[in-house]
This record gives structure tokens, C-alpha cells and sequence, in this order.
């Protein structure tokens, strides 16, 4: 009987929306989940921005993420973030992890990675999860 309860619970909180928001960024095509706790919107805001920077030169596509970091925590800490890339029609056309380590409080860190988005013409990002964790 009690592990049927929980398999039910554990199968009704798997039916949380998981539509997208404005995030509190610089950036205006960063986005974030819905109801978060108030204590993860506090992390999600130490993602400055996070962006696309188009480097593409003679007709050679070069497309890459670039990001800051605050850490407005009292500790050193670690970060880790999901996203995806969509285009004008919805279609996901990359998603990846990133992560920054080490951050002392009051730091600011920057980090930049590769895609292989064709264009950035019409294309939001969406930072789909967000995590601070202490480092030790």
C-alpha cells in the first residue's frame, strides 16, 4: 500500500508546468521556469547575462555562448544551468549544460562555449534550470 502511494505521488508531481518566464537577466532572451522558489530566483539572478555572440567572419560560421557570473552568495560556489537555443518557429535547435566552478563570494566570472547554431536571426535562449551549490 505505501509503495502504491508514492508511485502516485511521485507520478502526479511529474505533471508540474514546464512552460518558460522572462528571467531577471540582462539579457532580454534568457528565460526561467515557473515557479521557482524564491530562494532559486535569488540564485537564477547571479547569471548576469547569457547570450549568443556571432564571431562569424568570410563567410565562416562562429556562434558562441558567452556568460557572467555574480555570486552574490556569503560562500564559494559552484554553478550549473541547462538551456536550449529556439528559433522563430518553436524548433529547439541546440540545448547543453554549462557550468562555472569555484566562485568566490562577490566574484564575478566569465565563460564562453562554442554551438553550432547556423544564425542567430530569430533564435531565444531559454535557461531551462538553474543551480547554485556551495564549493568546498
Amino acid at each position: 500500500m505505501v509503495v502504491i502511494v508514492i508511485v502516485v505521488l511521485v507520478i502526479a508531481s511529474g505533471n508540474q508546468d514546464e512552460s518558460t518566464t522572462p528571467a531577471p537577466s540582462t539579457t532580454p532572451t534568457a528565460k526561467t521556469r515557473q515557479g521557482q522558489t524564491q530562494e532559486s530566483a535569488g540564485e537564477r539572478a547571479d547569471l548576469v547575462s547569457f547570450k549568443l555572440d556571432d564571431r562569424s567572419q568570410a563567410g565562416i560560421t562562429n556562434i558562441w555562448l558567452v556568460w557572467t557570473i555574480k555570486n552574490n552568495s556569503s560562500e564559494k560556489s559552484n554553478y550549473t544551468w541547462d538551456w536550449e537555443a529556439v528559433d522563430a518557429g518553436g524548433t529547439r535547435v541546440e540545448d547543453g549544460s554549462q557550468f562555472e566552478t569555484n566562485v568566490q563570494p562577490g566574484q564575478t566570472a566569465r565563460g564562453e562555449y562554442p554551438t553550432t547554431i547556423k544564425s542567430v536571426k530569430g533564435i531565444k535562449l531559454n535557461v531551462t534550470s538553474f543551480n547554485r551549490t556551495a564549493s568546498y
